[in-house]
């Protein structure tokens, strides 16, 4: 069972770091732009120390296409209540559609 789980915990980590790489520096827009991408670079060192040893143990349990669905459906977790609680942007209805199709992809990748 840790073997299935540790690559879900540290895909889950490198999100949360890559979401901040990506999109914290939105709350700082009166930064220069060379600042927030050094910044968001030094950020994603992080993901990149989480992200390939998920990627590395969850292939010992998984394959690449199930690891990358695994990805997306987390980032999109992420994404969401960062957007929420950080951002301050709300999710729609349409965009909970979106995120649910995305969720049915993943399914027909696991389905034997």
């Amino acid at each position: 069972m840790w073997n299935t789980l540790l690559p879900l915990l540290l895909l889950t980590g490198s999100n949360v770091f890559m979401t901040f790489a990506w999109y914290g520096h939105l709350k700082f827009t009166d930064r220069p732009l060379w600042l927030v991408i050094l910044a968001s670079w030094g950020i994603a060192f992080f993901e990149c120390c989480l992200q390939v040893p998920a990627n590395r143990y969850g292939f010992a349990v998984y394959n690449p296409a199930q690891l990358k669905a695994i990805q997306e459906i987390i980032t999109l977790a992420v994404f969401a209540v960062f957007s929420v609680v950080y951002l301050g942007a709300a999710i729609r209805w349409n965009h909970l559609v979106g995120f649910a199709l995305i969720v049915a992809a993943a399914f027909f990748i696991f389905k034997e």
